[in-house]
């Protein structure tokens, strides 16, 4: 068993918006968030006021405790101010991809049976089509404004009285991100309050930030890897955060060099354009003190390169999963230039790991020998939303997170993480689910079969990759027509990007894809 060489860190009983918002007062008109676009800035106090305002509103429409906000918007300064709003009145909030289709934000709201949504006008036709599919919403509230819905900016007049909900910070849960976890299709992962608000204090002695810090929120604050590293982190220390609302290379550079940002979280396709882009070079990046890549694997040498071109420190990495709240391994700021070439970090305070055979899951390994990676801890989710089975194959009887993912630990205790069991696909860092692609694909009266899996583009970047068996009726169905179908069906994100055509899936006696078998010849080639 490994354990964290840093001192345990106490439980963190209190609810998210106390957690983070606490020292709001302290830190009064020091600036914590900034839209990177148009320079909209929101104080501390402003976000204290603000977030209790239209938590009231909220209380006051309906908005109970054990309620779920659906929370479907792109990176804003309003985005933090509605969701500490919701946690306040009691809610959970499930946060919802920008991108998704009306179909899958549907699922997710029936799923999550959310009965509230806040969204943004631009996407307002899409929040009402899935509420409409879903069901059982009561209203869709906006951050901006739009005819016929109630503005969180018209909120902020509330006269309502600000609402004292009695939140159990150690059952209660304050975020439902969706995710795969190791299979299949995605799941509500119950966070708790105390379980988020640890990992931030867990964090914390690695990470550390605080006044005069400048943190880029590019990175969506809908995944797990934002919400934690570029808003409640950072908002619990008083930095202030810059948030742009997508990424465009121009606009995010532009961003580090007129705001003096300092530190950077990211995910390796920004490594890559921050590295070998010649755009880069037109921008002042010297305030830049430090860089953070998580969310997918990053190349030693992409990060070498980028370190050496920007005059960093070695590129950092950190390791972590939605279940985990998300995070148990970094590498710490102070130890950047220590740490060896395609580390993921050390443990955090308070985090113990196991890393057993792949062959017989009791044996556990030592130093230097590649295993299944087990996490337990107190970032450990609850579990995944009425779905007990799912998570008790993910948490065993002790306790121990069982990631999917296959690493070892050196003798200086820095992980390594070299591969998957889990067939999960993580497109840009963005979680895509190969059973939920293969389902949508036999939908098509064309294809007989179908698997998926991820496979490594010129780019880097892990992408999905269909084996299609065409009905014998559907001879000339092609490559393009496959990836349409699904392009017209599925967020971006999730789009295959390459489609190979095969006479039969390999698959086990028990009906199991035999992925390992479809990858076989791309590793050989």
């Amino acid at each position: 068993m490994f354990r964290s060489e840093y001192a345990d860190v106490p439980a963190v009983e209190l609810p998210i918006h106390e957690a983070v918002l606490g020292r709001a007062a302290e830190f009064g008109d020091a600036p914590a968030l900034i839209d990177g676009t148009d320079g909209t800035t929101l104080t501390y106090d402003m976000l204290d006021r603000f977030h209790r305002r239209i938590a009231a509103a909220l209380a006051e429409a309906g908005v109970r405790k054990g309620d779920i906000v659906a929370l479907h918007s792109p990176n804003t300064v309003a985005f933090p101010t509605a969701f500490y709003a919701a946690t306040r009145a009691g809610a959970a909030v499930t946060t919802v991809h920008p991108l998704a289709t009306p179909e899958e934000f549907a699922k997710q709201l029936t799923d999550s049976a959310a009965r509230w949504i806040v969204t943004v006008s631009p996407l307002l036709e899409t929040a009402r089509r899935a509420a409409e599919l879903a069901g059982g919403v009561e209203e869709i509230f906006v951050c901006d404004s739009a005819p016929g819905h109630r503005s969180l900016i018209d909120m902020l007049a509330s006269a309502a009285p600000e609402p004292r909900v009695d939140i159990d910070p150690v059952t209660d849960v304050a975020a439902l991100p969706y995710s795969s976890g190791t299979t299949g299709v995605p799941k509500g992962v119950m966070l708790t309050h105390r379980q988020i608000a640890t990992n931030l204090a867990q964090l914390e002695p690695v990470v550390p930030a605080g006044p005069g810090d400048r943190i880029l929120a590019v990175l969506p604050l809908f995944h797990i890897y934002g919400l934690t590293a570029l808003m409640n982190a950072p908002l619990r220390l008083g930095a202030t955060v810059v948030v742009l609302p997508r990424f465009d290379l121009g606009t995010f550079l532009a961003a580090i060099q007129n705001h003096r940002i300092t530190g950077l979280y990211v995910a390796p396709p920004i490594v890559l354009a921050l590295a070998k882009h010649p755009l880069v070079a037109q921008y002042d990046l010297s305030s830049l003190r430090y860089i953070i890549s998580a969310a997918a694997p990053l190349d030693a040498s992409l990060a070498a390169a980028c370190s050496q071109r920007l005059g960093l420190p070695p590129v950092g990495q950190a390791y972590g999963m939605t279940e985990l709240s998300p995070g148990t391994h970094v590498v710490p700021l102070d130890a950047m230039h220590d740490a060896p070439a395609g580390t993921v970090g050390r443990l955090i305070a308070g985090t113990e790991m196991r890393v057993v055979s792949l062959d017989d899951p009791d044996k556990d390994l030592g130093v230097g020998e590649s295993g299944e990676i087990l996490i337990r801890g107190p970032q450990v989710m609850k579990g995944y939303l009425r779905r007990p089975d799912a998570t008790a194959a993910m948490i065993d009887t002790d306790g121990w997170l069982h990631t999917g993912d296959v690493g070892h630990v050196d003798e200086g205790g820095w992980l390594f993480v070299v591969d998957r069991v889990k067939e999960l696909i993580k497109y840009k860092g963005f979680q895509v689910a190969p059973a939920e692609l293969e389902a949508l694909l036999l939908t098509h009266p064309g294809i007989a079969d179908a698997a998926v899996i991820g496979v490594y583009n010129d780019d880097g970047n892990e992408v999905p990759h269909a084996y299609v068996v065409r009905q014998p009726t559907a001879t000339d169905l092609s490559e393009g027509e496959v990836m349409m179908y699904v392009a017209e069906r599925v967020a971006p994100y999730k789009r295959v990007r390459q489609v190979t055509f095969i006479d039969g899936v390999p698959r086990a006696a028990s009906g199991k894809i035999l992925r390992r078998e479809l990858r076989a010849p791309k590793e050989s080639t």
